[in-house]
Parts: C-alpha cells; sequence; structure tokens
C-alpha cells in the first residue's frame, strides 16, 4: 500500500465563503501515482470545513443565510465563547454542521463521484490563511 499527502493554504477574503477544491485535490491524485483507493480531505482548523455538494451559485447562498440563520454571528454575546475574546463562537458551530472532512473513493486513478459532485473548502471565519490536508492511500 501507498501513502501520499499534500497540504493546501486557503486565505479566503470574507468572514463566510467557499472555495471549489476539486481541481487541486484531483492534481493531488494524479501526483500520488496511486490508481485504487482512497482519499482524504480534511480542513486543519477548527473554524474551516470541506464537505461534497453541487457547485451552484443559488445553492451556496442558500447554505450562507441557512448557516447564518442557525448560529448567527451576531450578537457577540450569544456564545459564550466569545467571552475568552474571541469572536467566531458561530464558526465552530457552522464547522460542526457542514463536517470537518470527506472520504472519496479512488477507481481507476480517478475521484470516484457521483452526479455534480465537487468538493468544497468552507470558510466561516476568513480573513487569514488556514490549512487543508489531502491524504491518499492505496495502490
Amino acid at each position: 500500500m501507498q501513502s501520499y499527502h499534500k497540504e493546501l493554504w486557503m486565505n479566503v477574503a470574507e468572514r463566510m465563503g467557499f472555495v471549489n477544491i476539486t481541481r487541486d485535490v484531483e492534481l493531488a491524485l494524479a501526483e500520488s501515482g496511486i490508481r485504487e483507493g482512497l482519499c482524504l480531505v480534511n480542513a486543519m482548523h477548527i473554524t474551516a470545513s470541506v464537505f461534497i455538494n453541487d457547485d451552484e451559485a443559488g445553492l451556496h447562498s442558500d447554505y450562507k443565510r441557512w448557516l447564518e440563520e442557525l448560529a448567527p454571528h451576531k450578537p457577540l454575546s450569544r456564545y459564550r465563547h466569545n467571552m475568552t475574546g474571541e469572536d467566531n463562537g458561530d464558526a465552530h458551530h457552522k464547522r460542526q454542521i457542514m463536517g470537518r472532512e470527506v472520504v472519496v473513493a479512488v477507481t481507476d486513478g480517478q475521484l470516484h463521484f457521483g452526479p455534480w459532485e465537487q468538493i468544497f473548502y468552507g470558510e466561516f471565519d476568513g480573513r487569514r490563511q488556514k490549512r487543508l490536508l489531502i491524504k491518499i492511500i492505496g495502490e
């Protein structure tokens, strides 16, 4: 069995945003030389997410509105976490909802997706660099 890893760095200018990283993951898979196995992609930060869904602007807008309704940023006093001097209590909740990582099967050297599936980085406390890990295992 082979193992390969690569780190990506993201810096989203807005507080909340989604970035399609499918092509970056496909490039890492090609670099790995692995043809059959599993590919893990995870956010290495507690206020960011990795998830799979459709690359459709209306859906992304809906996610932003829905997440803000579930865990609004303001008032900051809403979250006890913010009493530590932070202002990102909402971002921790949004990450929990959207998830930490995805695992995609690798078949014949390709990510084995269903129709319309793409991999996204979700940022909920942006304006600074954050790291993602791509880990691929297989043969």
